[in-house]
Order: C-alpha cells, then structure tokens, then sequence
C-alpha cells in the first residue's frame, strides 16, 4: 500500500465527523446517544470555521479516509518558551483498526512536523496514550518535565 499524506478539505468534512466520532468511541470506551448527536452536530461547524485556517487535518486516503491527524494551531503573547508567539497541538490520531501497524501513523506524524516547521510553530505538543507513546518518541517528541502543574476546570458538562 503507497502512503500519500495530504490535507484535508471542506469536501472532506462528513468523513472528519465520522473519524473523529470513531476516535472518541474507542478513546472513551462508548458515547452516549446524547454525546454523540451533539458532537455530530457541533463537528461540522466547527470545520466549515477553522479547517486550514488555525485546524490542518492530516489524511491518509483508501478510497476513504483511513486514517487522521489534528493540528490545532494556537496563537499567543510570544515569552520565552514560545518567541514565534504560535505553537501546536496534535489531536485525534487515528488509523482504522484493519490499516493499523503499517507505518501509516507514523508517515502522517513526520507531515505533520514538517508542515509544523514551515508554520515556524515554536513547538508541537501532544498528550499520549500508552499505545501512542513509541510511536512519537520515534518521530521526535520527548517527556516534558515542568515546573508548572497541568490541571483545569470543567464548566460545562
């Protein structure tokens, strides 16, 4: 199977509500009926307004979508850590269970970094499951160790 990379599109946008919701059923365990009609309707909005604007989807296609990557690019005060002012973060990997283990991940993941690079983001940062951990520790990525805590608030359930 040759792996082409590209970005995805507005036309793209009904396979993108499709993937994301089978990213979050496996990451979850399950949605509920209720989580699921909301986010099927909040995801293609959310697209049509940030897709290739400060949201770049990374897509492997086989006649569909087979697998996926989110850059969420984040503008801020540039400080220090960030000078450029703009870094990423990656959401939403995900590869269909059968085009698993095939290298595909990681091919989207090198994209990814490189396009990272040409944005001239400060940084690319992610959260990762075990399952993910060896895969980005093999394009890049390391443990950050922090002064600062990571926590946060829920304000809406």
């Amino acid at each position: 199977m040759q792996i082409k990379v590209e970005k995805a599109d507005l036309k793209d946008i009904n396979e993108l509500v499709q993937m994301r919701l089978e990213y979050l059923t496996e990451d979850y365990g399950s949605l509920t009926e209720i989580q699921s009609e909301k986010i099927r309707n909040q995801l293609p909005v959310y697209y049509q307004n940030h897709l290739n604007k400060d949201l770049f989807v990374y897509i492997v296609k086989s006649e569909r979508i087979i697998s996926c990557c989110f850059l969420l690019v984040s503008e801020k005060p540039a400080n220090p850590s960030f000078i450029n002012g703009r870094t990423g973060t990656v959401l939403n990997v995900f590869t269909k269970p059968e085009f698993r283990r095939k290298g595909i991940a990681g091919k989207i993941m090198n994209f990814l970094i490189s396009d990272a690079k040409e944005m001239k983001l400060d940084f690319v940062e992610l959260k990762s499951t075990d399952c993910g951990y060896n895969l980005y520790k093999s394009v890049g990525f390391e443990d950050v160790n922090s002064k600062y805590h990571n926590m946060k608030i829920i304000l809406a359930e």
